[in-house]
């Protein structure tokens, strides 16, 4: 999210989008509800009836898959009634001019023909979101989880940028995320291209750091594998051995099929989980972990705030926390680490990582803190 939870109650337009709000983020659902009772536009465009259809002021159904033919069509009334920020794109933006290249064809009768929603809704809406002073968008996988999912957040970064709602109180891109630390995750280097903090792979001089750090020579400049790129790397015969952590690439992944081929011509396989599920099945090594109620360490939610998370009970039977497996497997592997509580995991954080670097323990106590 760029902005912050409370900050939504106070926006003067909201855009939900892709995202059953009410269902799986309900703290965020109620500040949506406080801002309608101030008087706040509420836009709802999904193709499902949710329940906060039944307080929007707009509810469009688009059809599934046209969701950058709608977002087209709203900025094309709002570049060709003059509603566009023109100080915020001179000053802040880049390639304008081809964007409204792009827009010109989009139409509100365009853009319906696509989406299946109404040329006088899309002229609505238009009017609805550029003409507040604080519009908020938000969604969830509902836009993300396409074959054309980056194209659909492009589109609705676009939308933000185009109006100037970037950079101000109760406005902003904000999506909502699926899991609980899935911010974290990728705010730790869960993804094949950065380190902690986004900091890029390909930039030596963070390479060097990170080597310093780790006590290593050097670390690969090449961007790893995406989620979506490994199984053919192992029906490629690149890949032999895959550890999985908390993940169930067989339910979760598409093409499940080619997903079981991959793993069964895996060398060697290792699942850490604490449900034996269905990627477990092809597992030849299943370590059982600690839930969230077994384990010290920290959550970071969809607004980038970290808070704590404390161990309500000791793990259950030979289960074990994530770090600890991890730690472990290292040090048989022959690199030594030498942790001893996800407390010195996080100084470790702290040294590398611009974004948490003033973050400690002592100071995460009460509702936590918030990264930039």
């Amino acid at each position: 999210m760029t902005n912050s939870i409370p900050e939504i109650e106070n926006s003067e337009c909201i855009l939900v989008t892709g995202s059953n709000t009410s269902e799986t983020h309900p703290i965020i659902a109620t500040r949506i509800l406080r801002a309608k009772e101030k008087g706040a536009k509420i836009i709802v465009a999904d193709p499902r009836r949710i329940h906060l259809s039944r307080i929007a002021d707009i509810h469009v159904r688009q059809k599934l898959g046209t969701d950058v033919a709608l977002l087209n069509g709203i900025m094309h009334v709002i570049v060709k009634k003059g509603w566009h920020d023109e100080t915020f794109i001179k000053e802040r933006c880049e390639n304008f001019e081809a964007l409204r290249v792009v827009l010109e064809k989009y139409t509100p009768e365009k853009a319906a023909s696509i989406s299946g929603v109404s040329a006088d809704s899309i002229e609505k809406i238009a009017e609805y979101f550029a003409n507040a002073k604080s519009s908020s968008i938000l969604y969830a996988m509902g836009i993300t989880q396409h074959t054309t999912g980056v194209d659909n957040v492009k589109s609705v970064c676009n939308l933000s940028m185009l109006t100037g709602n970037l950079g101000k109180e109760s406005s902003g891109v904000n999506p909502l995320r699926g899991q609980n630390n899935v911010q974290g995750a990728c705010d730790m280097g869960g993804l094949p291209n950065v380190y902690s903090g986004y900091q890029s792979v390909g930039d030596e001089s963070i390479r060097n750091k990170m080597a310093k750090l780790w006590g290593v020579e050097r670390l690969p400049e090449n961007a790893g594998l995406t989620l979506t790129e490994l199984p053919d790397a192992i029906q490629e015969g690149k890949i032999k051995g895959i550890l999985i952590v908390g993940e169930n690439p067989d339910l979760s992944d598409p093409d499940r099929k080619h997903v079981e081929e991959a793993f069964r011509r895996l060398e060697f396989m290792v699942v850490i989980d604490i449900f034996r599920n269905e990627t477990a099945r092809f597992a030849h090594v299943v370590l059982p972990a600690a839930s969230f109620a077994e384990k010290e360490g920290t959550f970071t939610n969809t607004e980038r705030r970290v808070q704590r998370v404390r161990k309500a009970i000791e793990p259950i039977g030979e289960s074990q926390p994530d770090w600890w497996i991890i730690k472990e497997l290292s040090n048989r592997f022959g690199y030594q680490m030498n942790y001893e509580s996800p407390e010195d995991i996080m100084e470790e954080i702290r040294k590398v990582t611009p974004s948490y670097g003033g973050i400690t323990y002592g100071r995460l106590d009460g509702e936590g803190l918030q990264w930039p």
